[in-house]
């Protein structure tokens, strides 16, 4: 069995704000394991990196060695070129959305070693296709959950 989770990942809005929903599957050598959940109200950006924080909630373990794969260079160069560092070190000054989410993925981050890795949207990898699937399934089939803070205003 391999000793590295590899996550993939996609969110999905039907308008932008609009349904939403994300997707995500969770591979550890022959297992996987699929993710998704549907949102009244959201964007697209916050469904990619809600499907990150779910698969990383979903785990029952700390200290793994997990690749994600994301189609969203939003999620994948925020961590991998440092932008999220650096929103939380001026308080997301400027008005840098979805510092909910953010915070509750950084805190997640640290139990683990992540790298992540983008990957072409619509393309050729079907684990990014399957996860669009899902993700579009839960936002037009739901049932579609309050995103609380988005609905709110607070995003």
């Amino acid at each position: 069995m391999s000793n590295e989770l590899i996550i993939y990942t996609d969110g999905a809005s039907r308008g932008n704000p609009g349904p939403g929903g994300y997707g995500a599957i969770l591979k550890w050598g022959a297992t996987e394991k699929e993710l998704s959940q549907g949102y009244r109200k959201t964007t697209n950006n916050r469904m990619e990196l809600m499907a990150v924080i779910a698969a990383l909630e979903a785990l029952n373990r700390e200290g793994l060695t997990i690749t994600i794969y994301s189609d969203s260079q939003y999620v994948v160069k925020a961590v991998e070129e440092g932008w999220l560092k650096n929103w939380i070190a001026t308080n997301f000054k400027g008005g840098k959305k979805n510092r909910d989410l953010w915070m509750r993925f950084y805190e997640l981050s640290k139990k683990h070693r992540l790298r992540f890795q983008w990957v072409k949207g619509h393309a050729s990898n079907a684990f990014n296709n399957r996860c669009d699937i899902l993700a579009t399934t839960a936002a037009d089939n739901g049932p579609l959950i309050i995103d609380e803070v988005f609905e709110s205003g607070q995003a």
